[in-house]
This record gives structure tokens, C-alpha cells and sequence, in this order.
């Protein structure tokens, strides 16, 4: 097959993602893929400007596991961007040392002190999962419903949601997409193209909800 017929076209925008707050959630099932494919999407996420203090990492046991994982995270980021919650650690003293035992208080809590809480919701999430096709029936059953789950999530939020879930018959094939091949070819670290879409559409959807289009 020609090469350039399969695959996506890259953009003729370099977005800039120093303004966005991306979430990653990973399953851990097929675990040196996942590894490959989250490593890949931060670092595009970084080469194109998003800071790391607003790339958060979540996991979850498995990919079944993903919808209510990116709903909650969604949910929890307009929590933190609106809090105002006490810090009920004020005074806290650990004297230079992040071991607990050598704490010490300095005095009470300090009821006026407020937790620096991002004040920004996650602009996009990127949800990462890796399926293989076992003797049965699961596979089909796992694809389906995660798939029209994440689909639901990022209609109803409005917020995107990246569908980083590898649907693979085979280990070599989630291997080729990691970028991890056995064979000649290493395949293409997916997880790549995900950072990037993730950093677009977080971009796309602040520029549609001001009412200007291309």
C-alpha cells in the first residue's frame, strides 16, 4: 500500500499549547505499551509548548475503566478552577525535609490560607488504552462500549477527549503502534500523534467558543 495514503495529514498550524491544561488517563493493562504511547504523547504535548505543571497523569486498572475516569477528571477541574478550599496543612513546618517524621508545626492552621489549586479546567484529555484480541467475546464487548462511552463524554462536556485506545488483533500490531515493532520496522509511537491532536483541539474548541472561525 502507498504510505501516503494511510495515516493523517499533518497541519499547516504549529498550535501553541502554552496556554492549555491537558489531562492524560492510561489503563495499565499491556503495560510496556502504554509506558510507550504516554511517554509519547507528553512529549509532544511539551514540544509544542504545554507547560508540565499542566500535564496531569491519571491510571486506571483498565481500559473499561477510562470513561469514568476522563468524566470525573473533566468534572474535578472545574471543582479545583472555582475552589477556595482552606489549607488545612497551614503552618506545617518540615524544616527543608519532605520526611514526615521531622515535621513540626510553626502553629495552628491557618484558616485564611488558601491551596494554590489550578484555576484553569483541562482543556482536552487524552485517553489512553490498550486492547488485544483474546479467545473471546471480551475484546469486542470492551471496544464497543469504551469507544461510544468517550465518544458521550466529550459531546456532553464539550471538552475533547482523544481516543487513545489501541484496538489490536494482535501483540505485534499494539507493539508497531507504540513504536516498539520486533520486526524490521519499529511501526509509529501513536501516542505521538495523540499529544498533538490533543494540543489542536484543546486550541480549536477555545477559538470556536469565542465565535471565531478559520
Amino acid at each position: 500500500m502507498d504510505p501516503t495514503i494511510k495515516g493523517i495529514a499533518q497541519s499547516d498550524v504549529q498550535y501553541d499549547g502554552s496556554s492549555l491544561r491537558i489531562a492524560i488517563v492510561h489503563a495499565r493493562w499491556n503495560k510496556t505499551v502504554i509506558d510507550a504511547l504516554v511517554a509519547g504523547a507528553v512529549a509532544k504535548l511539551k514540544e509544542r509548548g504545554v507547560k508540565e505543571s499542566n500535564i496531569v497523569v491519571e491510571t486506571v486498572p483498565g481500559s473499561f475503566e477510562l470513561p469514568l475516569a476522563c468524566s470525573r477528571m473533566i468534572a474535578g477541574s472545574h471543582v479545583q478552577a472555582s475552589s477556595t478550599v482552606p489549607d488545612l496543612l497551614g503552618g506545617l513546618s518540615f524544616s527543608g525535609s519532605l520526611s514526615p517524621p521531622n515535621a513540626s508545626r510553626t502553629g495552628t492552621p491557618a484558616p485564611g490560607a488558601i491551596l494554590n489549586l489550578p484555576k484553569q479546567p483541562f482543556d482536552a484529555v487524552i485517553a489512553i488504552g490498550v486492547l488485544i484480541k483474546g479467545a473471546t467475546m471480551h475484546f469486542e464487548y470492551i471496544c464497543d462500549s469504551v469507544s461510544q462511552a468517550l465518544m458521550k463524554i466529550q459531546l456532553d462536556t464539550g471538552v475533547p477527549v482523544i481516543f487513545g485506545v489501541l484496538t489490536a488483533l494482535t501483540e505485534d500490531q499494539a507493539l508497531e503502534r507504540a513504536g516498539l515493532g520486533r520486526g524490521v520496522s519499529k511501526g509509529h509511537n501513536h501516542g505521538e500523534d495523540w499529544g498533538l491532536a490533543a494540543v489542536e483541539m484543546g486550541s480549536h474548541v477555545h477559538r470556536w467558543a469565542e465565535g471565531k472561525f478559520v
